[in-house]
């Protein structure tokens, strides 16, 4: 007689085992319409799961994350169902959950077009109406091994070879559609209500470049079509704000085939990122961080006596000279002990912080790369914190204040955090882990702010925080990090005269706020729309007069704003006032200063915003205060100034 405790607290006994859908039922018969899985126990389940003992249940609908993911999860099944009523001789590969929707990779002769999504999405909607039942099965791997080659679904029978162990499989069966999966599924093909496949792309069969290339379809499925509209919209809001596109009509940056994954940075797109340099070293100064620069080309021994080499060689390049190798750097870590090992250092001097604006270089594969997100060549904010054991959790909590007040000049108010514990292969003692994530745990604590763990995903090294940004379409971007590091330190022999006069090993704490320069000025394109605050904007402020009479008038505006600091320019073309306000709207420079003959007798501007507000006449002097109050607030959204500079 299973005892069913409810989330509420509430029980219900049934005489015999009951399904998930059964229970659902006796809540009442909303719920069981509405169930989409179970939770027994905490484990995720179907609805025809059957509870023999004692237990916690909860139902699972599309009102849950789980719900949702369930519902994605099965709409790949859908899909491929689909797929094989269209193309009896696609074979069906692997087809994964992932952010906001799915994907399935299938062997077909041919590559997909726009019109087979279609007749694909159409097909999908009449297996929704037949309301096929899901139906989970269990094959011993022999028997699975047999029914796929009678299907002719060679990629499946690979499949089930490489998955360890002897324990049966499980199966989901829908009509004539049946494949291998954990599950759990949704009850039936009736339960999709809003669901849109939304491209298709090339994909070799397990992300090898020496396989074949698979036909991968992306697809995303909603709770409703309110939810799927407003996702759709959100993507289209995601097209516009593309950086890549962005970059290239704002005059930003380009890429070419000469450098993959490297990028060409325009005048105005160089401003931008010394705009960000800047600020940052004026941070770092005054927080204490001691700026270095540490060498391109390192002999390739370092990597070897740092480990690198050994589980990054496949993303380094090298290069042979005088009969040495060496290898661009692809991080900065080894190089900064070297800077510390220079000179015998006490307990007195630590903590030390090494900041360098590295440039490093990492091989990524030609798919993989997009725009500045994911490049070849990049700059990090990197920063290393050399200090005690005791020193731990107190540089933790002041780089998370300093951190918090960066991303809140550049206009996130939100962040993620995330903690990630020791992995099951690591290095150091398990005295030495505790400790470690106990002081990042206390420093999370401190901010008052939700965090989440995330265990056996810290560093072989030491646990980690990462730091993620929303931004302005919900998206999340991890940039920042700490991590804790007790191995690269002793590896490579860096060490202190502790206050016993004993020779010790300082902690090491790898730390950026930024993460790269590049994937971070992609994030800002996307999250401003290419329409950046003030104090980053390329130029902030541009002149332009109705005819040539007031040219001269403009000329000296130009050199009064770029005398105090400001970054202006006149447009005295021949051209229509109209056009050129329009050119240098679609160019989001902030500021739009229109100069006719009353402007220029009475010495004042018409100030116009790129979104069109019209601040009306100013005084010289009094624009100019309008401009620094403007960058001064940086990118924050309380109107309150700037205190990290």
């Amino acid at each position: 007689m299973p005892n069913i405790t409810l989330p509420d607290g509430s029980n219900r006994s049934f005489v015999d085992p009951v399904s998930v859908a059964e229970i659902a039922q006796s809540i009442g018969p909303g719920l069981a319409k509405a169930a989409l899985a179970g939770r027994v126990d905490g484990e995720l389940v179907d609805t025809s799961y059957r509870v023999a003992d004692d237990a916690e249940v909860a139902i699972v609908t599309d009102r849950d994350a789980d719900g949702v993911e369930v519902l994605r999860h099965s709409c790949a099944h859908l899909m491929a169902q689909a797929v094989q009523r269209l193309y009896p001789k696609a074979q069906v590969t692997i087809g994964p959950v992932i952010e906001n929707g799915f994907f399935y990779d299938f062997a077909y002769e041919r590559p997909f077009t726009p019109e087979d999504l279609e007749a694909i999405e159409k097909t999908m909607e009449e297996i929704v109406k037949e309301d096929l039942n899901v139906e989970r099965s269990v094959l011993a791997r022999q028997d699975a091994i047999a029914m796929f080659k009678d299907m002719g679904e060679d990629y499946k029978v690979e499949i089930i070879k490489g998955i360890p162990g002897e324990e049966d499989l499980s199966f989901y069966r829908q009509g004539e559609f049946i494949d291998l999966c954990r599950g759990p599924h949704v009850p039936s093909t009736g339960k999709f209500k809003a669901f849109k496949l939304t491209a298709v792309a090339g994909a070799y069969w397990r992300g090898d470049s020496s396989n074949e290339m698979l036909q991968r379809v992306y697809g995303t499925a909603w709770p409703s079509r309110k939810d799927l509209k407003l996702y759709l919209q959100m993507l289209e809001e995601a097209e516009k704000r593309d950086h890549r596109k962005l970059g290239k009509q704002l005059g930003l940056f380009h890429f070419q085939e000469e450098a993959p994954g490297m990028a060409f940075w325009h005048p105005k797109g160089w401003t931008l990122y010394r705009s960000i340099q800047d600020y940052m070293k004026r941070v770092l100064d005054r927080n204490d961080y001691q700026e270095i620069h540490t060498p391109q080309l390192v002999d390739y021994s370092l990597w070897e006596k740092s480990g690198h080499a050994a589980k990054f060689a496949e993303e380094m390049f090298s290069v042979e000279s005088d009969n040495r190798m060496y290898a661009i750097k692809p991080m900065n870590c080894p190089c900064h002990i070297q800077v510390y090992n220079q000179g015998l250092k006490s307990y007195r001097d630590l903590p030390l912080r090494f900041a360098e604006f590295g440039s490093c270089h990492r091989y990524e594969p030609s798919g993989s790369m997009h725009g500045l997100m994911r490049v070849r060549s990049f700059v990090q904010d990197d920063g290393h914190i050399f200090c005690t054991e005791e020193q731990i959790q107190s540089e933790v909590a002041e780089f998370m204040e300093l951190l918090f007040a960066v991303y809140r000049d550049f206009g996130f108010d939100e962040v993620i955090l995330r903690l990630s514990t020791r992995p099951e292969k690591r290095v150091g003692s398990d005295a030495l882990w505790d400790d470690a994530e106990q002081a990042l745990k206390d420093a999370l604590i401190a901010t008052g702010l939700p965090w989440e763990l995330v265990p056996g995903e810290g560093a072989f090294y030491g646990p980690k925080i990462e730091y993620s940004l929303k931004d302005c379409m919900g998206r999340i971007q991890q940039c920042g990090t700490i991590q804790v590091d007790f191995f690269l330190p002793e590896r490579l022999g860096a060490h202190y005269v502790a206050e016993d006069s004993s020779r010790k090993t300082p902690v090491m704490l790898h730390r950026a706020i930024l993460g790269s320069f590049e994937r971070f000025i992609g994030v800002l394109i996307e999250h401003y729309g290419g329409a950046m605050p003030s104090w980053l904007a390329p130029q902030q402020a541009v002149i332009l007069n109705i005819t040539d009479k007031q040219s001269q008038y403009c000329r000296k505006l130009e050199e009064s704003l770029k005398n105090k600091g400001f970054r202006a320019s006149a447009d005295l073309r021949n051209e229509k006032i109209g056009f050129k306000i329009r050119e240098h709207t679609l160019q989001k420079i902030p500021y739009l200063l229109v100069v006719g003959d009353k402007e220029v007798e009475a010495g004042t501007v018409a100030v116009r915003t790129r979104g069109g507000e019209d601040l009306g006449t100013m005084t010289f002097d009094d624009f100019c205060n309008h401009l620094s109050q403007d960058v001064a607030r940086f990118g924050r959204s309380d109107d309150s100034l700037a205190t990290t500079n």
